[in-house]
């Protein structure tokens, strides 16, 4: 890489992650689309999955007690059959498809955010049964399957700060099936995506933790304005690329 995408990356990962430590999510849906407009998606898919796979084990790890292991031990099963599917698809599909996919995922996910759509009544949790499908597939497939959780766990649960350490947890236990699921099919064998992952690393610790520190001063619809208008960018550009692709 030159030094220009190398200075990209960097400046993508410390906002991607300094959104997950105010909020306990986003990182996957700012990082992913973005590297992808000058980096193939599985690189990208990998290389994010064990960054994120870090930042819940931080996260997850202070937030202990808060975590509501109730909602995340209904999730899991359904999640796991979901990663499994979504893994197949990433090794199978060509790239342009998948980037289209992505981009309108993301884009239904920052206009929701910007319009501020979410309702107030809880749900049942036989809705955990399709948010954890869907989200597995998608994390699976592009590293970018929260909103699916995030919908449902924001009907589900209304403290901040529990709703943080439970998508946390929820997260990490994702993301060790899908480390297992990726180095079944070989995408986290290759040598430059642990190498990125090292690299990367120090600019992922200082992010959450400055995230962390910001987190009690932020409001949340501040922060879901944020979330939907990077995400609306990140759309709209890889529509852009996936028609050069």
């Amino acid at each position: 890489m030159n030094p220009e995408s190398l200075a990209a990356a960097a400046a993508i990962l410390l906002a991607a992650y300094f959104i997950r430590g105010i909020t306990g999510f986003g990182s996957g849906l700012i990082a992913v689309p973005l590297l992808a407009l000058f980096m193939p998606l599985q690189f990208v898919v990998p290389l994010v999955l064990l960054l994120d796979f870090t930042a819940s084990l931080v996260l997850g790890g202070l937030h202990f007690k808060r975590v509501r292991w109730d909602e995340v031990g209904i999730l899991i099963p359904f999640s796991v059959v979901g990663v499994a599917f979504g893994t197949g698809l990433l090794v199978s599909l060509p790239q342009a498809p998948m980037l289209i996919v992505l981009a309108l995922s993301v884009l239904v996910f920052a206009l929701r955010s910007l319009l501020n759509l979410h309702g107030e009544k809880p749900v049942s949790r036989l809705w955990a049964i399709p948010a954890a499908l869907t989200g597995g597939t998608v994390g699976g497939l592009f590293g970018t399957g929260g909103p699916p959780y995030v919908i449902y766990l924001a009907h589900r649960i209304r403290d901040k700060g529990e709703s943080r350490a439970t998508l946390s947890a929820l997260f990490f236990i994702e993301g060790l099936t899908r480390i297992v699921s990726f180095l079944i099919v070989g995408l986290l064998l290759t040598p430059g995506v642990w190498s990125a992952y090292a690299v990367a690393l120090p600019l992922v610790l200082a992010a959450l933790y400055l995230g962390g520190r910001a987190h009690v001063g932020l409001a949340p619809a501040q922060m879901t304005r944020l979330v939907g208008l990077l995400l609306l960018v990140s759309g709209i550009s890889l529509l852009v690329k996936a028609g050069t692709a």
